[in-house]
């Protein structure tokens, strides 16, 4: 990818970075020329990006012509955004807390030079604010309340003029640093015709992949012409770098998960899991109600409040199964045998959230599963009870768990009813990667819950087609970048 600097004036900007060419913002704006370049990555650092303004227009001719802009449009409007402000200091207290708690003033100024500050204790709470705010240079101004709480109170841009002289050294070291921080070998640039970011946590207790599994998807990706690199959550100002995002994290809404698929689709990537995916599927309230509305068979379920909870007792009765909204891998999920204990988790759940499902109990050896991509059925797998327990997980106060055994099936040999009602469920969702969860009961299939990153474990659901597998998914990935890229090419010369 080529990276170009977009200044006021070219022959003013005071750092000399390798490899990274600088141009005026006129010269970039005026020039159409420009819109052949392929591949290219603009860093607007003009000193004002007010609408209108020259530094306004070279990160919306940017997006137009099909380059990836940094900031984006969409940084720009949310740095201008007091209320944007509020929700991240929300979302980043404890660590503003803990960074700041030792200053005594009630304000103080953080000064970002592409995620770092020239203190290297406040290095964390940098790269934080420079993920959310994709921005080169940065400024993020707190206050501290009565209450001595510190909270972010606005975060602009900086100008190059305007970063002091004695700063200049470390400007230019962290600016190099992070152009060079994502740089695919020279061998690879000949190989690979795409990039491809793997999201992954190398320490989730429960990881939609195993490490193996995560091997075979790159080298799938390779074998057509894909170069696939894992990325972890401090990556992120990266991303707008790659053409595809495949999420191998366990997912949740209020996560950085979520906040890469949206700035992935957002930035035009290719993305599974998508921002709305996750959204409908880490939701159970939301989905009860999907299933409900659209009468696809599931067990009798009830979205209960703190008001409505009788309901359990008089349409459901014992044993029933509560859910809290937003759980996986089966956490979160517990059976209620009587009126007591059904008062007890109910009181547990309501601290957590104002919504709880409750849901009819089936019994059955074991749940079906019917993994989709695009709207077309991988594969099948019957995961077993654990012994002596109702669930295929058995979570342990401890943190540990047990695992029922399993069997994966080419999905010719899956119940024709079960594969149908499963499609049915996931294309309610979107055309993504899922899970579908089925219960079989006197021949009979009742969706349980439909997952939008389900488990692809190398050793477990990959023993039927083995590493067709990782072939089949990652060629979803490269028909959809070679559609976008199609799409934009016939846009720009049409």
């Amino acid at each position: 990818m080529t990276c170009i600097i977009v200044a006021d004036d070219a022959k003013q900007w005071p750092f000399l970075i390798p490899n990274v060419e600088v141009i005026d913002a006129m010269s970039y704006i005026m020039h159409p020329e420009l819109t052949e370049k392929r591949g290219v990555k603009i860093f607007n650092l003009c000193k004002s990006y007010r609408y209108q303004t020259s530094g306004y227009y070279v990160s919306l001719l940017g997006e137009a012509r099909g380059h990836k802009p940094f900031p984006s449009v969409v940084t720009i409007q949310d740095m201008r955004s007091t209320s944007q402000a509020r929700l991240v200091s929300d979302e980043l207290d404890d660590l503003i807390h803990k960074q700041l708690s030792n200053i005594q003033s009630d304000k103080f100024t953080l000064s970002i030079y592409f995620g770092k500050n020239m203190t290297e204790k406040y290095d964390r709470l940098c790269l934080a604010l420079f993920n959310l705010y994709q921005a080169p240079l940065l400024r993020a101004q707190f206050s501290k309340n009565s209450d001595g709480d510190w909270s972010l109170r606005s975060v602009s841009t900086i100008a190059a003029s305007e970063v002091p002289v004695s700063h200049h050294p470390f400007v230019l070291e962290s600016a190099t640093k992070f152009f060079n921080g994502r740089q695919s070998l020279p061998r690879k640039k000949l190989r690979f015709r795409y990039d491809m970011a793997i999201l992954h946590n190398p320490k989730d207790p429960q990881p939609p992949s195993n490490e193996k599994a995560l091997k075979k998807f790159i080298k799938a990706a390779e074998s057509m012409g894909i170069n696939a690199e894992l990325i972890e959550a401090d990556d992120y100002a990266h991303l707008s770098e790659y053409d595809a995002l495949f999420i191998r994290e366990t997912t949740r809404v209020n996560h950085h998960t979520y906040r890469f698929a949206r700035r992935a689709e957002r930035e035009g990537l290719i993305v599974i899991d998508d921002p709305q995916s996750i959204v409908r599927c880490t939701n159970k309230v939301y989905l009860a109600e999907l299933m409900s509305h659209h009468e696809l068979p599931t067990p009798k379920a009830l979205v209960i409040n703190k008001h409505n909870k009788q309901r359990i007792i008089d349409e459901i009765g014992f044993p029933c199964v509560l859910k809290k909204p937003d759980t996986a891998f089966s956490v979160g999920v517990v059976k209620a045998k009587d009126e007591d204990e059904l008062k007890e988790k109910l009181d547990d759940f309501f601290q957590e959230s104002e919504m709880v499902v409750a849901q009819e109990f089936m019994k059955s050896a074991f749940d079906w599963r019917i993994t989709i991509i695009n709207g077309t059925p991988l594969f099948a797998c019957k995961y077993y009870m654990v012994d002596n327990h109702w669930q295929i997980i058995s979570n342990a106060a401890d943190g540990s768990r047990d695992y029922g055994r399993f069997e994966c099936l080419p999905i010719e040999m899956a119940p024709r009813k079960c594969v149908m009602t499963a499609l049915k469920g996931a294309n309610l969702i979107g055309d993504g990667l899922y899970g579908v969860d089925l219960k079989e009961v006197d021949g009979k299939f009742y969706i349980i819950e439909i997952n939008d990153n389900p488990s692809i474990d190398a050793g477990v659901e990959d023993e039927v087609l083995r590493d067709e597998l990782y072939r089949r998914i990652m060629s979803v990935f490269l028909s959809r970048i070679e559609h976008r890229k199609a799409r934009i090419f016939r846009n720009t010369y049409d």
